[in-house]
């Protein structure tokens, strides 16, 4: 690949599946030239999972080209089926605008945004899908779309052969998202869409709709969906998803994510997640034994100083320092925040496992403690009743509780 952009898609692993490589290689060769991916506005931020698309959009600027961020102010109001077992909660205009937000806050660390030809354009769908005429549409758009094809989908036949309710109104989607490809390269010049393998089949729909109306010749490009060595998605926990925007997770809890990564992951989340270069990355994935995990404080480091800034990062590796190396209770540890009183009478140690976020149930909790996972002040627990009270604080008024080595949180008396 002649592209600087495919060039480092390819090396770096995130090609999956590609429309036509020879032709979109080419079309990249002819100046700046306008992308997308697609993001609906379903909650505040987006998490790791939407981790790759986004770092696909920086590499696509950084090698010279125009990243638009298409917000689904009009498709949230539907609901991608892909992937979904059940319709998705159908969100008021107001709750979309506050989610579309918090989206846009989490792109700026990324990517650059501007009015300069390789300055980043972040676009809202409502803007022409709640405009349009129903019965125009059908006629000018619909009528491309056969009922056989829509049902071969896997976002729809899967929740068919699962007897899954689909409504009607999620099994529009797919033609939405294809007019969005249409109506992106109308407005904007738009010649790329990029997502995940699980839109493959929506932005194939949207290259051939544009061809058959328009006479375009759009491309399209998909990663492959991200599992962990272990085999779980990327971006889940046991606490949930791994938010991008502090607000919704502290940037320790964004650190300790990537610096618990599996061994076997470390290189090839170095090479998506990270701007380092590929010769560095080599020499820190051939790392053996106890020096990988130096490659994962750099991988963490790396992760948050992007989305999180360079403050955090550094922050967030020196509490890891005096967490693991030194064995104090730094700072920057999660903390719960407890009423004197409530400590006088003592608090049962599950029940504080469980509200520092360390256990998602009481139940968890007590196994943890009962498994021997569980430390108060560095000492192991052994009984899931027992009370922690003011006798258990140091000085500074805080208790360090800890589940298995790497996962810690401060509780502290106000």
């Amino acid at each position: 690949m002649t592209s600087d952009f495919l060039a480092a898609m390819e090396a770096r692993g995130f090609v999956h599946q590609c429309t036509d490589a020879e032709g979109l290689n080419a079309a990249l060769a002819g100046g700046p030239m306008p992308a997308y991916v697609g993001y609906d506005a379903t909650a505040g931020s987006l998490h790791v999972g939407n981790l790759v698309s986004i770092m696909m959009l920086r590499w696509l600027q950084k090698t010279g080209h125009k990243p638009i961020v298409l917000v689904g102010g009009g498709t949230t109001k539907v609901g991608d089926p892909s992937g979904k077992d059940e319709a998705r909660k159908l969100l008021d205009d107001a709750q979309i605008a506050r989610n579309i937000d918090g989206i846009r806050s989490a792109f700026a660390r990324f990517i650059r945004f501007g009015d300069g030809p390789t300055d980043a354009l972040m676009v809202n769908n409502a803007d022409w899908l709640d405009a349009l005429a129903y019965i125009p549409f059908l006629r000018d758009v619909g009528r491309h779309f056969t009922i056989n094809r829509m049902l071969a989908f896997d976002s729809v036949r899967t929740r068919l052969d699962r007897e899954q309710p689909l409504t009607f109104l999620e099994f529009n989607y797919m033609i939405l998202q294809a007019y969005d490809f249409m109506e992106l390269s109308r407005r904007h010049g738009c010649r790329l869409q990029m997502g995940g393998s699980d839109q493959w089949g929506n932005i194939v729909n949207g290259i051939e709709l544009a061809r058959r109306v328009d006479g375009r010749e759009l491309y399209g490009l998909t990663t492959a969906l991200i599992t962990t060595a272990s085999g779980q998605k990327m971006g889940k926990t046991h606490a949930g998803a791994v938010w991008l925007n502090a607000e919704a997770l502290p940037d320790w809890d964004y650190w300790q994510f990537w610096r618990n990564t599996d061994d076997e992951d470390v290189g090839r989340f170095l090479r998506l997640y990270t701007d380092l270069p590929l010769d560095e990355i080599a020499r820190l994935e051939a790392l053996g034994g106890a020096e990988i995990n130096e490659a994962k404080k750099i991988l963490a480091t790396e992760a948050t100083r992007l989305a999180r800034g360079e403050a955090a990062a550094d922050a967030a590796a020196e509490t890891a320092r005096q967490t693991f190396e030194l064995g104090t209770a730094a700072d920057g540890l999660p903390t719960v925040d407890l009423d004197r009183a409530r400590l006088a009478d003592g608090v049962p140690a599950y029940l504080l496992f469980r509200e520092a976020g360390l256990a998602a149930s009481n139940g968890e909790a007590r196994r943890l403690i009962r498994g021997q996972g569980a430390r108060l002040n560095d000492v192991r627990l052994d009984d899931a009743e027992r009370p922690v009270t003011l006798a258990d604080l140091d000085a500074d008024g805080t208790a360090k509780l800890s589940a298995g080595r790497k996962r810690h949180a401060l509780i502290r008396v106000v």
